[in-house]
């Protein structure tokens, strides 16, 4: 329980401050070469907020602060019951019985993961279609989704976003295309999460292992915890950026003028290579290095502080004398 508010915790305190990072990675992720609306993480950010505001960084952090805490709870849950199955017979656990229950975690969690980034990318992308229409105000762009989502752009020349909300995008999706609507990507997200977590996980544990003064010592200084995570946390995630390219442009379902849709992870990759080049599959890398970064950095220190325990009342002598 105490893990389960700590990985809540976690999960929408790291949201809440990296959140237009993200936003700048989805917005840089979806955009093609000689249409660009934006140069880099900064610049995004500056546009951003001159046309949408200040809270115009945070569109669609709702659905995250929501579901954070669920998918954070299925995947520390899933990774201690992998290593626990993984290590039963009384050994340590290797390398490779650390990856697979990484890999386990990975498969469990897109059960909230893919529907959260899918209702996440609609709203985080929604200002860069905008954008792209004010620099070419002749081009509209072509609607994939029904009523709802054509209202959230309009085609004059000056267009202004109209707010479209996850639960209007949630009941078209279910209307039109059923619960597989919410689950696009489906393929790209577990191509993304599950590498991430092979990586993530052993890695963590082993970066935390040498920050021990000895080996029957087995405390670890409260600064080696953030950086292990945070470490862990941005080489995984450079290391499964082209994965997640490849899921941002199969979740986007509203495309701007001139973007082509894909039919699957194929598909995807083949016309992103043939018109892009390799380079666009690092699009928004360092931006998801940021993100990542100070995520698993800031889960590590609640739960290095045992923000859970301490709400539920434990101490740590009540735990010890237990």
């Amino acid at each position: 329980h105490a893990n389960l508010i700590n990985g809540g915790i976690a999960g929408m305190v790291g949201v809440t401050c990296v959140f237009p990072i993200d936003l700048a990675k989805t917005r840089l992720q979806n955009q093609r070469s000689g249409q660009q609306v934006y140069k880099n993480m900064l610049d995004c950010l500056i546009k951003t907020v001159k046309s949408e505001g200040y809270f115009g960084m945070y569109r669609g952090a709702a659905v995250n602060l929501t579901l954070v805490t669920p998918e954070k709870a299925i995947k520390l849950a899933a990774n201690d019951f992998f290593r626990h199955q993984l290590s039963k017979d009384g050994g340590r656990l290797t390398v490779l019985k650390e990856m697979l229950s990484g890999c386990g975690a990975g498969m469990c969690q897109v059960i909230i993961t893919t529907p959260m980034e899918m209702l996440k990318i609609q709203l985080q992308d929604a200002g860069r279609l905008a954008a792209q229409q004010r620099l070419i105000p002749s081009m509209a762009p072509a609607l994939k989704l029904g009523a709802v989502l054509s209202r959230s752009y309009n085609t004059n020349p000056a267009p202004h976003v109209v707010r479209v909300s996850a639960m209007q995008i949630t009941r078209e999706l279910l209307q039109t295309k059923g619960v597989p609507g919410l689950y696009r990507g489906l393929g790209a997200t577990l191509m993304r999460d599950m590498p991430f977590s092979m990586v993530y996980f052993p890695l963590f544990a082993h970066l935390h292992q040498l920050g021990r003064h000895s080996p029957e010592d087995p405390a670890v200084p409260f600064y080696w915890s953030f950086v292990s995570g945070c470490l862990a946390g941005s080489i995984a995630a450079v290391t499964v950026s082209p994965c997640d390219v490849v899921k941002t442009r199969l979740q986007s379902l509203k495309k701007g003028a001139n973007e082509e849709t894909y039919n699957g992870v194929v598909d995807c990759i083949r016309k992103i290579l043939r018109k892009e080049g390799p380079g666009a599959f690092l699009k928004g890398a360092s931006c998801r290095a940021l993100v990542i970064a100070p995520l698993f950095g800031i889960a590590q220190v609640v739960y290095f502080v045992g923000v859970g325990e301490f709400l539920l009342g434990y101490t740590p002598q009540s735990i010890c004398s237990s």
